[in-house]
């Protein structure tokens, strides 16, 4: 059979067992000493009525009977001799009647009486009822011979010894058994006074037919056997003295010597229908008078005894019942309370117990995690608080329990420590990377300046691009060792440029389209997490769907922020996906480097953790294109309406220095541009391709604008509603270069400046693209002759900048830039 692992159905609690386990046996010993009580004060106490009944119907028919005895004796001699005195019989009816009236006056007795007992009471009353007419028959013998008249006597009293019979059947054995020989007595008794009743009505005739000896000789012969055999040796004590001294009486003897007179006559007579009797009526009576007077007493007194033995013994079982009773109680309420004392202490040293378990796991142990996550120092033994409750098994489970808190303490620490330092060693070689990735974009930018070959220049842009990717990455690195990116702001940036800077950080920017219509800010310390968050989202779109298909960015003010919205047109994923992501990204996330190294969605960790950090909320659901659709919800607290003009000479969100957007100001704490897309390669693949002065443009960008240029600051192959589209391909003639120009926005900020070509050549240089063009015609110019004014613009600008001259800005002479007609906007984003 194998073995059980499962666990076992328990009750609702440890302290409900502990109840169960004191109730129970508690309920058991009140249930055994309620029962054992009741059944002890219910045989005492019927013991008690059975005494009374005993006492008031067994007494009185003893008397009913004796009475009932005498007057048959005494009416079986005035049916022998009718004309002799009447005083004694009428005396003894008189003293019978007051006998049966007794014994009728206990009818309610009667009726409270079992029916075994009840039944032959009953049955003795209505016999005593039908005495009259009997007496009437013995007065004068008309209806019935005159031994009918005396069976009826023998009737009555026959049921009142049976009646008195099932009275001494208690429920006590002990008396039980002393009251059986006093039965038999009284059957003894009721026979020799048969005999005697026999004898007095044949005495007259001197005779005995042969049916009246019969009988008499049954009695006599019954009578010996149940004093010999039954009632003799079934006697004990004063009864069994008073008995055998009764037997060993003269009387007795005499009794004895006319039976057997009687019972020889038979034999000695030549008439089976007149048996003589012996001439022994005198002796007969004398023996009777004084044997009925003997038994009648001891009968009396063992009846009486016997009823005074039967209170005796009812006041004694209630006597020990109650005492029974009060001890029990006392001893059930000594385990009751021991029991609940018992169970109120463990269930309380196990609420301790618990209370101790559930501080460590939902106050103590957070409060050091909080603590160590702060940085703050923790000492493990001070704080775990030692628990004691004693030496027994629970005390053991406490003193367990010590280890176990200490250990998960010391494990904290310790897992604490290793995280802090994998965290430093992560971000030790995050910023070391970024260090190398800004001198690589650097340098990169050294190199875009130095070559004007288109082909070169691609190269460059692409690698430049890959680099902005690279920065991203380790900043992911930064962020989830719980440090900030090194990029920071000091003014409000533009939304279109916060988009474009998120655009240019993706690699596959070319499939972008950013829509907008806002003019709005973001604050300067999120800025650099915002770009950070939108180009997560971003690159994640161009990863997860099929190109060419375009990804879009919109972007629009709603009732509760900014909104942001990032579709692409993929696969999409299924609900219990999109509930997924968006319950991670719902709650702060907790960055576990060791946990993350498999996760291959780093992505979705840094958007949480980036939007936990400004109150951002990142929603993702399915498109209806089939793809998946990222709404950012960025609150009011950090968006910007307007900004006011700074004091120091910055107006429309434009630096003192060069002309640069806020963008590119700000940028420099890095040494580069923070918008970070570095995404020429556009414009220098297509001067390649088509001949145009775009990428001379590009490139005059590149060196004017020191770190970055604007062009790899928000350049995208898609278009920016609200802003400027990307201009399609163009010639421009020499004779037309300006300085550049920036187009000011309504909200007093300059957006990312556009250049127009050979703005900032010098006169020979404007002259090449002619000379080489001829008639200067858009047709006739060449990427060779843009490499080259590329090559002039560079160095020019190099050497204005060695010699610390910059060129002052003429806002009146500059020209006004080519625009390609503008692409239609997407409407705002859930307004």
């Amino acid at each position: 059979m194998s073995r059980r692992t499962g666990a076992r159905r328990r009750l609702g609690s440890i302290r409900l067992s502990l109840v169960l386990l004191a109730l129970v046996p508690s309920v058991t010993l009140a249930a055994m000493w309620g029962v054992t009580t009741i059944q002890m004060f219910s045989e005492g106490l019927r013991l008690r009525d059975q005494t009374e009944l005993s006492r008031s119907t067994g007494a009185m028919g003893t008397d009913t009977t004796l009475a009932l005895q005498r007057e048959r004796s005494l009416s079986a001699a005035w049916l022998a001799s009718p004309h002799g005195s009447r005083a004694a019989l009428d005396a003894q009816r008189e003293e019978t009647d007051a006998a049966v009236a007794k014994l009728v006056g206990q009818a309610d007795a009667i009726e409270k009486a079992p029916s075994r007992v009840s039944d032959r009471l009953y049955s003795v009353l209505g016999s005593v009822g039908s005495l009259e007419y009997y007496r009437d028959q013995v007065d004068d013998p008309t209806d019935i011979t005159a031994q009918q008249a005396l069976d009826q006597y023998s009737s009555i009293i026959d049921d009142q010894i049976h009646a008195f019979q099932e009275l001494s059947q208690v429920d006590d054995g002990d008396l039980t058994s002393q009251a059986g020989p006093l039965v038999g007595l009284e059957h003894a008794a009721e026979l020799v006074s048969r005999e005697d009743a026999q004898l007095t009505l044949a005495w007259p005739s001197g005779h005995l037919d042969d049916e009246a000896w019969t009988q008499f000789t049954e009695l006599v012969n019954t009578r010996r056997w149940l004093v010999k055999d039954q009632v003799v040796p079934q006697l004990t004590g004063t009864a069994k003295a008073q008995t055998e001294r009764i037997l060993a009486s003269p009387e007795w003897q005499t009794l004895q010597a006319v039976e057997d007179q009687v019972l020889a006559a038979r034999n000695a007579g030549a008439a089976a229908d007149r048996i003589a009797l012996p001439d022994a009526q005198k002796r007969w009576n004398t023996a009777m008078d004084k044997l009925s007077e003997q038994y009648a007493s001891l009968i009396q007194r063992q009846t009486n005894g016997l009823l005074e033995r039967s209170a005796d013994k009812a006041d004694a079982l209630l006597l020990k019942a109650g005492l029974l009773s009060a001890g029990g109680l006392l001893a059930l309420l000594v385990c009751v309370g021991m029991s609940w004392r018992i169970t109120r202490s463990l269930s309380r040293r196990l609420r301790g117990l618990r209370r101790a378990a559930v501080s460590l796991a939902q106050e103590r142990l957070p409060d050091v995690v909080a603590r160590l996550e702060r940085g703050e120092t923790v000492d493990p033994e001070s704080a775990t608080t030692p628990l004691d409750y004693g030496h027994d098994e629970l005390g053991q489970v406490a003193r367990a329990f010590n280890t176990a808190q200490r250990t998960a303490v010391h494990t904290a620490v310790e897992l604490a420590d290793t995280r802090r330092g994998f965290q430093k060693i992560i971000l030790g070689i995050a910023r070391q990377s970024q260090n190398l990735v800004n001198l690589q974009l650097s340098r990169l930018d050294t190199l875009e300046r130095e070559h004007s070959d288109p082909d070169i220049l691609k190269g460059l842009y692409e690698l430049d691009s890959t680099a902005s990717q690279l920065r991203r990455y380790e900043e992911n690195l930064v962020i989830v060792s719980g440090e900030r990116p090194g990029r920071s702001w000091s003014e409000p940036v533009a939304l279109i440029d916060i988009l474009r800077s998120a655009v240019g950080e993706v690699a596959e920017y070319q499939r972008v389209e950013v829509h907008t219509e806002e003019e709005v800010y973001v604050a300067p310390p999120a800025v650099a997490d915002v770009i950070h968050l939108l180009a997560e989202l971003i690159d994640n779109a161009t990863a997860y769907s099929p190109a060419p298909s375009a990804v879009t960015v919109r972007a629009g003010m709603v009732a509760k922020g900014l909104a942001v919205e990032v579709e692409d047109r993929g696969l999409g994923m299924s609900e219990e996906d999109y509930a997924s992501f968006n319950e991670q990204l719902a709650v702060p996330p907790q960055f576990d480097v060791v946990a993350l190294a498999d996760d291959l969605r780093l992505g979705m960790f840094v958007i949480a953790q980036l939007a936990h950090r400004h109150g951002i909320a990142v929603t993702l659901r399915s498109s209806p294109y089939g793809g998946t659709t990222a709404i950012v919800l960025i609150p009011h607290d950090i968006v910007v309406r307007e900004i006011a003009e700074a004091g120091g000479g910055t107006k429309n969100g434009q630096s003192p220095t060069d002309g640069r957007s806020a963008v590119d100001v700000a940028g420099a704490v890095d040494g580069r541009s923070p918008v970070g897309a570095e995404h020429a390669e556009a414009s220098a693949g297509a001067a390649a391709s088509t001949g145009t002065t775009e990428a001379g443009g590009a490139a005059e960008a590149t060196a004017d604008a020191g770190a970055e240029t604007p062009e790899r600051a928000g350049h995208t192959a898609g278009s920016a509603s609200g802003s400027r589209p990307a201009a399609a391909p163009r010639t421009v003639p020499a004779a037309a270069s300006a300085a550049p120009a920036v187009i000011p926005r309504r909200d007093g900020l300059a957006p990312l400046p556009r250049r127009v070509p050979q703005t900032s050549l010098v006169e020979e240089l404007r002259e090449e693209p002619a000379s080489a063009g001829g008639d200067g015609a858009p047709d006739d110019f060449t990427a060779e002759a843009a490499a080259s004014s590329l090559a002039g613009f560079q160095r020019g600008t190099l050497r204005a900048r060695d010699d610390d001259a910059e060129a002052p800005y003429d806002e009146e002479a500059a020209a006004p830039p080519r625009q390609a007609a503008p692409v239609p906007s997407t409407p705002p984003a859930d307004r």
